[in-house]
């Protein structure tokens, strides 16, 4: 699993801040380390310098193999919650799919018994 970490102008891209979310990413996201190609990183700071409420922005695109991407984001005070909620926002939208796909009968594949009747000189 691959992580891209990309900022805008306004948010440092710290070797700190590169290795928190490294850690975290492969620490959330271990159990699909053999679905997931890559996770896309996109921190922004909505406001610049003035620092007003939440204006820190985590947008976390995961590259699933043969699927289409699946993407979420969360806006916040600090730019670590803003990516630790995007990241279970993501964990549970991945868990979600994979229920999905696991659990999922589409209509066509469900088997209808037919009704048996009986009759009544047979009781």
């Amino acid at each position: 699993m691959n992580i891209q970490v990309n900022t805008d102008h306004n948010i440092e891209g710290s070797a700190e801040l590169n290795s928190y979310i490294e850690s975290n990413l492969t620490a959330c996201f271990e159990r699909f380390t053999e679905a997931i190609t890559r996770i896309e990183v996109h921190i922004s700071d909505k406001n610049g310098k003035k620092s007003v409420g939440a204006d820190k922005h985590c947008l976390l695109e995961a590259r699933v193999a043969n699927h289409q991407p699946v993407v979420v984001s969360h806006d916040a005070e600090t730019v670590y919650k803003a990516i630790d909620m995007a990241s279970d926002k993501l964990l549970r939208a991945l868990d979600s799919m994979a229920g999905k796909m696991t659990n999922h009968k589409s209509p066509k594949d469900l088997i209808v018994e037919e009704s048996v009747e009986t009759d009544e000189d047979d009781i």
